[in-house]
């Protein structure tokens, strides 16, 4: 009894991370087919789903523009039900990112829906780059001076965009 009761728990995970599978590769087969411009995301390595890095480029008409971001994914057992983790890897400067790359969007946090998907996250990001939520920043500096310094926020934005490797 104790070797079922112990492989039990395990069952329902394997199948969860085989259902988590198939829904990315929904995903990266859509990504690959029907692309939206600007945003782009591929699993680093084929034999692990959970692992992908995004790319998006800046909005036109925005400070981002004509830079190109980088960004990783990371999806847990239980996707879509929970969101996955997305981190800037590119160094960013913004209202809503931290130095750490950490990044506050609803969609990733108490908004989260199984619709959403890393389509749906890339674009949500793109937007977010030039219409930022000063109202719950994530950095302080980086709101008060998109509201009040735009010269120097863009300036701050170049040099910590050639921070990156």
């Amino acid at each position: 009894m104790s070797a079922s009761a112990a492989t039990a728990p395990t069952a329902p995970a394997g199948g969860s991370t085989t259902n988590v599978t198939k829904r990315l590769q929904k995903e990266l087969m859509k990504l690959v087919m029907s692309p939206s411009p600007g945003i782009s995301a591929f699993p680093d390595d084929p034999s692990n789903m959970l692992k992908w890095t995004g790319t998006i480029n800046g909005p036109e008409g925005t400070y981002f523009e004509g830079k190109t971001f980088k960004l990783s994914f990371t999806f847990p057992a239980d996707y879509p039900l929970q969101p996955p983790t997305v981190i800037f890897k590119t160094p960013m400067f913004h209202p809503n990112v931290d130095m750490a790359g950490r990044i506050c969007l609803d969609i990733l946090k108490d908004k989260w829906s199984a619709v959403y998907d890393i389509s749906s996250i890339l674009l949500s990001l793109q937007s977010l780059l030039g219409e930022p939520n000063n109202k719950s920043p994530l950095n302080g500096q980086a709101a008060q001076l998109w509201d009040e310094d735009p010269k120097e926020y863009r300036r701050l934005l170049e040099k910590r965009h050639q921070e990156e490797d």
